[in-house]
């Protein structure tokens, strides 16, 4: 590993465009970390029942943090004028670490929106352990790591078409899930450029549109099961036919949550798969709207990750009860 300190020179390195990414930065870390420490808890000391449903909210938020920490937290560094060069192995470590956090990261959060679909399908409380079996079943804990080894996977390109570049080095080609610039003076090395934009579109196909398709569709499958449980218990009136039907309001309120989510990361993703693809296919036009709109990609990139540990605190009562307390002690 080769260090060295160098004046930053990446574009958009205004001081008000730094301190907007280190606010966010610094609002994703202390969330996600919030939400791991306060839901995590949660599930360590309910031995008796085990929500499914904040087992997925922490490995969501436990993405968000690693893709935060591994790269966001070092962009900051660079921003700020310090720059530090590896080597070409560890170049490759890093790029193939980068890729398949953000990767991850991308299902994790679709694997929520599945979750709840699911679960108002089968018309069931979401708590397990009713049998006296502690922890998630083992369908979620299969389900979770499959998505962590799958995108480990698909992560080894940048394992073997990634080397080390210099202080000199620019963006030449820019992966949606993976990188929005050179960091740590590691770059991509394709075979051919028409190689580096096959995985390129790949990447944007199977981490970008599919999952946000897939999410839009579970959600509003989600929303139309809401409506029809309504018109059921409308019906109904006072019945005690399904049990699922007096938690019509809970449900609901979980669906604004997870509805909240999605259109944050379909804005926020939205926004940089745009961005990077009018890069990747536009390098040699205006540079001004091309430096415009890799700021707009780096700030879209961590908007998903910095608020929705707020969004997560508006709906959930454990997240709520730890805030008032703190802000209680606080004022």
């Amino acid at each position: 590993m080769a260090a060295q300190a160098k004046p930053s020179q990446r574009m958009g390195s205004s001081p008000l465009y730094i301190a907007v990414y280190i606010f966010l930065v610094m609002l994703g870390n202390v969330g996600n970390s919030t939400v791991i420490a306060v839901v995590g808890q949660s599930l360590l000391r309910e031995t008796g029942a085990v929500r499914n449903s904040d087992v997925i909210l922490v490995n969501m938020a436990f993405s968000n943090l690693m893709v935060s920490l591994a790269r966001n937290s070092l962009l900051v560094i660079s921003d700020m004028g310090m720059e530090v060069f590896l080597n070409k192995n560890w170049c490759r470590f890093m790029m193939g670490v980068w890729v398949w956090l953000r990767s991850a990261n991308v299902w994790s959060t679709f694997f929520l929106s599945v979750f709840h679909f699911q679960t108002l399908r089968r018309v069931a409380p979401p708590i397990t352990n009713v049998h006296g079996h502690p922890g998630p079943p083992r369908s979620l804990i299969f389900g979770l790591c499959l998505i962590w080894s799958l995108n480990l996977i698909y992560s080894i390109p940048a394992f073997v078409f990634s080397k080390n570049g210099d202080e000199n080095s620019t963006e030449t080609l820019m992966l949606v899930s993976s990188t929005t610039r050179p960091l740590l003076g590691c770059i991509w090395d394709f075979p051919s450029v028409y190689s580096g934009l096959a995985f390129a579109t790949s990447s944007m196909l199977i981490h970008e549109c599919l999952p946000i398709c897939l999410m839009s569709v579970t959600n509003l499958g989600s929303l139309l099961t809401l409506y029809a449980h309504g018109q059921t218990r409308r019906a109904a009136n006072k019945s005690q036919d399904a049990p699922v039907i007096t938690r019509i309001p809970a449900e609901r309120r979980a669906a604004k949550v997870i509805l909240a989510l999605n259109i944050l990361f379909i804005l926020s993703w939205g926004a940089s798969v745009i961005s990077v693809n009018y890069f990747n296919y536009n390098r040699k036009s205006s540079s001004s709207s091309t430096e415009f709109l890799l700021i707009v990609a780096r700030i879209a990139n961590i908007t998903f990750i910095a608020l929705s540990p707020v969004v997560l605190a508006v709906g959930h009562r454990k997240l709520r009860a730890f805030l008032k307390s703190v802000l209680s002690r606080v004022i």
